[in-house]
């Protein structure tokens, strides 16, 4: 034992003679004193001596290895000292830190509104049947928007009483699910994409997200729906806002209307010598449609449409963020290009 303790001392300073890194350090750290060491091994072999011999060499291998342990600690000053000092001067780099998207932030924003005035959120399924995301909204079979150039249909096993599979074109049918298991009174908001087969350009895009609100309870009426939508347009968009109901059609909603807001930016104030860059000159801007639920519908989900009425409302959550920022195409959402999305 005396020639291999005396081998391994010679080893260890001998690994020590070519430069020492942080990393090469460690690695001889573990070599000579680690738990599978030779060091650890001549350890091993004590309890095979008699007891004189144990006494000697354990008293040399405790040495030895007091002696390696000082030595590396020794060198692990020096490296930090002389290669791998911290130099507190030297301009530092931030870490880049994520951030919500533009779309969820606005979104969120909206349902917080609604939220406030005791709306509850309710994330309706991406994938529809028939009877939820059209019949059961009273749109009827000869409706184009149930074409397939107007529809994603999916290619799975109709149900029985659903009809085909899709990936929704609005999230009008998480008001049709909610109505079918809750009992009114209700009052809830659905966010989450829906889909289109649209040519995608500055106004346009196949996905894209919509928000759904909708209240059903007992004496509502169209003074209601406008009440909460102007709530919401003063406390998104400005305290200066109007609105303008301009009558429209729904299938779902009788009577229905387009709600169009006084432009926040320009506020009907004409620019000497350009038009405004958000209502481009124009006054108003449409940010939603809306009306009272079809009585239809109501049936379809097994409320009594004589005890009971109701409103709802859509919008774009693309168009709504477009309008608040002044940005003129959709497709910037999209691009994940950070010079676009770092401003929000």
């Amino acid at each position: 034992m005396e020639e291999q303790i005396k081998k391994l001392k010679e080893d260890f300073y001998s690994d020590f003679k070519e430069k020492i890194t942080v990393t090469k350090l460690e690695e001889l750290r573990i070599k000579y004193l680690g738990k599978k060491s030779l060091l650890s091994q001549l350890f091993s072999q004590l309890p095979n001596l008699d007891k004189e011999k144990k006494a000697i060499f354990g008293r040399k291998l405790n040495a030895l290895k007091l002696e390696f342990t000082t030595f590396i600690e020794q060198k692990s000053k020096e490296i930090v000292t002389e290669e791998e000092k911290i130099d507190l001067t030297f301009p530092s780099f931030y870490p880049k830190r994520g951030t919500k998207h533009i779309l969820s932030l606005v979104s969120q924003n909206i349902c917080r509104i609604f939220q406030d005035l005791g709306f509850v959120i309710v994330e309706g399924k991406e994938i529809e049947d028939e009877r939820h995301n059209f019949t059961a909204l009273n749109i009827p079979l000869e409706h184009p928007s149930r074409d397939a150039f107007d529809t994603f249909y999916l290619d799975i096993k109709p149900t029985r009483d659903g009809g085909n599979f899709l990936l929704r074109s609005h999230t009008s049918p998480s008001q049709i699910r909610v109505m079918e298991t809750i009992k009114p009174p209700l009052a809830v908001i659905s966010p989450g994409r829906v889909y289109r087969p649209d040519k995608v350009d500055a106004s346009h895009s196949f996905m894209f997200f919509q928000i759904e609100g909708f209240v059903v309870d007992r004496n509502i009426n169209f003074s209601h729906l406008k009440g909460v939508l102007l709530y919401f347009a003063k406390k998104f968009f400005s305290e200066d806002v109007a609105l303008r109901f301009r009558p429209h059609f729904f299938p779902f909603t009788e009577p229905s209307a387009e709600v169009d807001i006084s432009c926040f930016l320009c506020k009907n104030q004409k620019f000497s010598n350009q038009k405004c860059g958000v209502c481009k000159g124009k006054g108003w801007l449409e940010i939603l449609g809306c009306g009272m639920i079809h009585p239809k519908v109501l049936e379809n989900c097994k409320i009594d449409s004589k005890k009971f009425r109701g409103f709802a409302f859509g919008m774009g959550v693309d168009r709504i963020a477009m309008l608040k920022f002044g940005i003129g195409d959709i497709r910037l959402f999209y691009e994940n290009d950070l010079k676009f999305l770092e401003q929000f």
